[in-house]
C-alpha cells in the first residue's frame, strides 16, 4: 500500500509519499492540475491500493473527484486537530507533508466526515438562493434610500401601493438612473428567488426527515432542509450541546484556575444556518408562548442580540433530537421535552 500525505495548495500540492512494502519514502511538488493528475493516474494503473490524506480546505473539489474517479481512497483531516499536532515552530509546505504522512502511519489521522456528493450539490441550491436574497435586500435598502430621500417613508408599502409613487419622482440624470436600473435588478431577482424557493420545496418534498422537522413552529422548507444537509449523521453529534458548538452558537471560553472568561459566539462552522436558525427562532419565539417568555426573560436580563442567538440555540438543539430520533413536533412535545420528570410515566404528559 502506498500511503502519501498531502500539503494542498491551488497552485500545488507538496506530497511525502511512502511504499509500505519496500519501506520508500519519496517527496515530490505536484503543479495542478496536468502534473498531478498525470502522478496520480500512474499510481492508479498499478496494482497498489493507495491512500491520500490531506487537510479540509477549498478549492479541492476537482481533486476530490478526481481521486474517487480513479478509486483511490481520500481522507480529509480537521486542520485544527491537525494543527496542534505540530511540534516545531517551523512551519514549511515539506514539513506539513511529512506531518500529515506521519499521522496516517502511526493511525492518528483526525479524519471528519465528508458529505455526498448529492449533499454538496444541494447545499450549493441553499447558497445560491441565500446570496440572492442578500443581493434583493441591499438593492431595496437602497430604494428606501432613494425613496426617504424624497420624503416617501412608508416602509413595506414601498414595495406593494407605493412602487408608481417611487418611480413617478423627478430625480436628476444620474438619480433616476440608478433607481431605474435598481428597479429593473429588482424585477430580475425576485423571479429567480420565486423559482429557487419553490426548487426547495421541491427537495424537502423528497427528504422524510425535513419534513418532520418543518413540522416544528417556525421552521419553514428552507431551515429544515438546510439542517438536515449541514448536520448530515445525526449519531455524530453524542449530545445537542456538540451540535451548538459545531454550530457556532456557543460562547468563546478562555478560562484558567479560577478564572472563567466567556465571550461572543465562537461562529464556526455554516454561517448560513447560523443565520436561517436565528430567524427561524424569531418566528418561533412569536408562535409559542412558552418560548417568548424565556426570550422576553432573556432579553431583559442580557439584551435584544444575545436573546436571539439563545433561543437560535434552543431551536438547534430541538431539531437535532428531533432529527436523532425521527420524530416530528407533536412527539417532540410529548416524549422529548418531559422525560425523566416525577408524574409522567416514560415522560408522556
Amino acid at each position: 500500500m502506498i500511503i502519501i500525505g498531502a500539503d494542498f495548495h491551488p497552485e500545488f500540492q507538496q506530497i511525502a509519499f511512502v511504499d509500505m512494502q519496500t519501506g520508500e519514502l519519496q517527496e515530490r511538488r505536484l503543479k495542478h492540475p496536468a502534473e498531478a493528475e498525470s502522478f496520480y493516474r500512474e499510481l492508479a494503473a498499478g496494482d497498489v491500493p493507495v491512500r491520500v490524506g490531506m487537510e479540509a480546505s477549498g478549492h479541492a473539489r476537482w481533486f476530490e473527484r478526481l481521486l474517487a474517479e480513479l478509486e483511490i481512497e481520500l481522507w480529509i483531516g480537521d486542520a485544527a486537530e491537525i494543527r496542534t499536532r505540530r511540534v516545531r515552530k517551523q512551519k514549511t509546505d515539506r514539513q506539513d507533508a511529512r506531518l500529515l504522512l506521519k499521522l496516517l502511519l502511526k493511525d492518528d489521522f483526525p479524519r471528519i466526515w465528508v458529505p455526498s456528493w448529492e449533499n454538496r450539490d444541494l447545499r450549493q441550491l441553499l447558497w445560491h438562493r441565500h446570496r440572492m436574497v442578500q443581493a434583493r435586500t441591499r438593492v431595496m435598502n437602497q430604494l428606501q434610500a432613494v425613496a426617504l430621500n424624497e420624503g416617501l417613508r412608508c416602509k413595506k408599502r414601498l414595495w406593494r401601493t407605493e412602487r408608481q409613487r417611487l418611480e413617478s419622482f423627478p430625480l436628476a440624470r444620474w438619480a433616476d438612473r440608478r433607481r431605474r436600473q435598481l428597479l429593473e435588478l429588482l424585477d430580475r431577482l425576485n423571479p429567480t428567488i420565486a423559482e429557487l424557493s419553490q426548487a426547495v420545496e421541491q427537495e424537502v418534498q423528497k427528504c422524510p426527515a425535513a419534513q418532520r422537522l418543518a413540522t416544528h413552529p417556525g421552521v419553514g422548507p428552507l431551515t429544515a432542509l438546510g439542517f438536515v444537509l449541514i448536520i448530515g449523521k445525526a449519531e455524530r453529534f453524542q449530545c445537542g450541546k456538540q451540535v451548538a458548538s459545531y454550530l457556532g452558537l456557543v460562547p468563546l471560553e478562555d478560562s484558567s484556575g479560577d478564572r472563567r472568561r466567556l465571550g461572543h459566539i465562537t461562529k464556526q462552522g455554516s454561517s448560513m444556518l447560523r443565520f436561517l436558525l436565528v430567524e427561524a427562532a424569531q418566528v418561533t419565539v412569536r408562535s409559542l408562548p412558552e418560548w417568548r417568555r424565556r426570550y422576553l426573560h432573556l432579553m431583559m436580563r442580557r439584551g435584544r442580540k444575545i436573546a436571539k442567538v439563545a433561543m437560535a440555540r434552543r431551536l438547534a438543539v430541538c431539531l437535532y433530537w428531533m432529527l436523532r430520533q425521527g420524530w416530528d413536533y407533536e412527539q417532540w412535545v410529548k416524549f422529548g421535552s418531559h422525560v425523566g420528570q416525577p408524574g409522567n410515566r416514560h415522560g408522556v404528559q
